[in-house]
């Protein structure tokens, strides 16, 4: 199977940008149960995750990520609010944003995609379809999509 896996062969680096900690705990587990090599960088507000795109201060020595995982209803700036500014900046714009949200909130969904989201994904409510939908996402991106790469 020729998988974007294949052809990098180092971990996929994704950016969770998650405030509640009891979610990315478990959708860290979740892509540890997961059969794909994955390197996954937390942060728990979208200045954090503004930061760590722009190589600031603290996060300078974090990897560029190949997508990012997004919460919605984040702290200081909402996801609509940060996926604008990451759509609107031309060094981040190619990084695929999957939104994985609670709301199904059609205006949620509308806002998501509306600010250029690749994808809107509902936050399953147990343990095992948060483990399905992990696979599911990761089996997408990194088996069935084409990432855009730096070289």
């Amino acid at each position: 199977m020729n998988t974007n896996q294949d052809r990098t062969r180092r971990p996929l680096e994704i950016l969770l940008v998650e405030d509640n900690q009891g979610d990315a705990r478990l959708i860290a587990e979740a892509l540890r149960q997961s059969t794909f090599n994955t390197h996954l960088t937390v942060v728990g507000d979208s200045w954090e995750a503004m930061a760590l795109l722009r190589g600031e201060e603290c996060q300078s020595d974090a990897a560029r990520p190949d997508f990012i995982v997004l919460d919605m209803n984040l702290p200081r700036m909402n996801g609509r609010e940060i996926l604008a500014e990451m759509k609107g900046d031309v060094s981040h714009r190619s990084i695929p944003v999957v939104v994985l949200s609670s709301s199904r909130a059609h205006k949620d969904v509308l806002g998501a995609y509306d600010a250029h989201a690749n994808c809107y994904v509902m936050k399953p409510p147990d343990w095992v379809g948060f483990v399905s939908t992990i696979e599911s996402i990761m089996r997408f991106w990194l088996v069935t999509a084409i990432l855009p790469s730096e070289d």
